[in-house]
């Protein structure tokens, strides 16, 4: 479903995890970011990006290599792709190609592409990296944490801030790649609303924001929480992550694993500990 729609923005909702997927409507080209899940969800997106391109080239976002966002990859034959170095380099592709192809025989889902994992056209390396579509420019920084691959994007001329899975306004940190990295590139969120005129922020999953007081509160949700999180770690103290674990929404077996899965991490960076690879990175 649609969830925001002004101007050249759409930004629709999936009704899984409330994962979010973006067409902009540029001069010179239709950016669409991360489009997902369900196929009737994608052909709606399809829908959309066909009746106002035109002459207009495709461009694909990816904000990160999670399945859930790379799965609509070829449903947009011929669009040009942008993403990281480190998606270009992911370790675990046919992973992520095989999480998929699970997802879609549990739920007996066809699909009418075929299932890859991104081929990039455009290779974010640097941090800070600019490219110009026509005459728009986008501005990329690397925000490792959730994954090692993650990507904020920023368009300065429609005050857009696409944030990945960062910055929600309801989900908790989940950290897939390393917490030191997610507290700094909480940091670098400060830092691109303090040095950039965004007007609105998009998460992965949940809802949209145009109010600047509220991009603020969702850093500081993540960055307390952490904190917090890193405190009874360092300490030992299992009441305290017992009650942190209780915070995330929609309590479940996944996000029970999700908070085990923190844990595991601070645990390693912060204590030394070593442990099995248990990962539940999607």
């Amino acid at each position: 479903m649609i969830q925001f729609s002004q101007g050249h923005i759409t930004v629709y909702q999936s009704a899984l995890f409330q994962t979010t997927s973006t067409v902009i409507a540029l001069d010179e080209a239709i950016l669409i970011v991360d489009p997902t899940w369900l196929p009737s969800e994608i052909r709606e997106i399809q829908a959309h990006v066909d009746s106002i391109k035109g002459s207009r080239d495709c461009y694909l976002l990816f904000t990160h290599g999670d399945y859930d966002h790379v799965i609509g990859y070829q449903a947009f034959p011929g669009a040009k792709t942008i993403g990281s170095l480190e998606l270009q380099r992911h370790p675990q592709k046919e992973r992520k190609v095989n999480l998929i192809r699970e997802f879609d025989a549990n739920y007996y889902i066809t699909r009418d592409y075929p299932i890859e994992f991104p081929q990039l056209d455009f290779v974010i390396a640097q941090d800070g990296q600019q490219l110009a579509i026509g005459n728009t420019s986008l501005t990329f920084y690397k925000a490792p944490g959730h994954s090692e691959d993650s990507l904020f994007t920023i368009i300065d001329s429609l005050g857009v801030f696409i944030a990945g899975d960062y910055l929600s306004d309801f989900e908790l940190p989940f950290i897939y790649h390393s917490a030191a990295a997610y507290e700094s590139t909480m940091q670098r969120a400060a830092e691109i609303l303090q040095n950039h005129d965004i007007r609105l922020l998009i998460p992965g999953h949940g809802q949209h924001t145009t109010n600047r007081s509220e991009m603020f509160r969702r850093i500081h949700l993540a960055t307390d929480h952490l904190r917090r999180l890193k405190e009874a770690v360092i300490h030992g103290d299992e009441a305290a992550l017992e009650k942190l674990g209780e915070e995330h929404a929609f309590p479940s077996s996944f996000t029970k694993e999700c908070h085990e899965e923190n844990i595991r991490i601070m645990r390693r960076e912060y204590m030394g500990e070593l442990a099995a690879d248990e990962s539940i990175h999607p």
